[in-house]
Order: C-alpha cells, then sequence, then structure tokens
C-alpha cells in the first residue's frame, strides 16, 4: 500500500501544480494578453517590459479589491502573482553573473 499512496499523492500534487499553471495562463491570457510561454522564452529586454506589464496588472487588481469593486477576483489576483513570481525567477536564471549595467528588476510588494 505504501507505493500506492506515493503514486497518489505524486499525482496529487501534479493535478495541483497543473490546475496552478492554467490559472497562471488563463489570468496572463485575459488580462494581458500575454502567452505565458512565450513570455518564459523571451529575452531578457522583452521579459522587462513583460514583468512591468504584469505588475501593472496586479496593481490593478489590488486596487480593485481594496475598493471592493465588483469584478475583483482573489483567485486571479494570485494567479497574475504567481506568474509574475514565475517570470521573476525565470529573469534571475537569465541574467548572466557579473553583469554590470543592467538595470534591477523591482518587485511588486
Amino acid at each position: 500500500m505504501g507505493r500506492l499512496e506515493l503514486e497518489a499523492n505524486i499525482f496529487a500534487s501534479q493535478k495541483l501544480a497543473d490546475t496552478a499553471e492554467a490559472a497562471q495562463r488563463v489570468a496572463l491570457r485575459l488580462l494581458g494578453g500575454i502567452d505565458l510561454s512565450t513570455a518564459l522564452e523571451a529575452g531578457q529586454e522583452e521579459r522587462t517590459k513583460l514583468i512591468e506589464r504584469v505588475e501593472r496588472l496586479i496593481n490593478r487588481e489590488r486596487i480593485k479589491g481594496l475598493r471592493r469593486h465588483w469584478s475583483y477576483d482573489l483567485n486571479r489576483h494570485i494567479a497574475l502573482k504567481q506568474a509574475l513570481d514565475r517570470l521573476l525567477c525565470g529573469a534571475a536564471s537569465h541574467q548572466t553573473p557579473g553583469a554590470s549595467g543592467s538595470a534591477p528588476v523591482k518587485s511588486g510588494r
């Protein structure tokens, strides 16, 4: 039974990861017209522009939430933040060590 439980846990965690990725893809596509796969494969300059764009989208969602707007969706806000984190993680891995002259990527609150 240990092996079966292990496989069930792996399946459940994979299902949760797939669901989170789908939410990120949908939120980016609907709100910003951004394809997550293309954004993750983009060059450093393009990725920086996309990161700034996603930060603006998150800010707009945050303002909707603060004003208790009827169209605010916490799940969409979370999905945008997760997508931003993925973009930031990818941006950090694409930077060459010791590169000077590159502007630091600002992160949201």
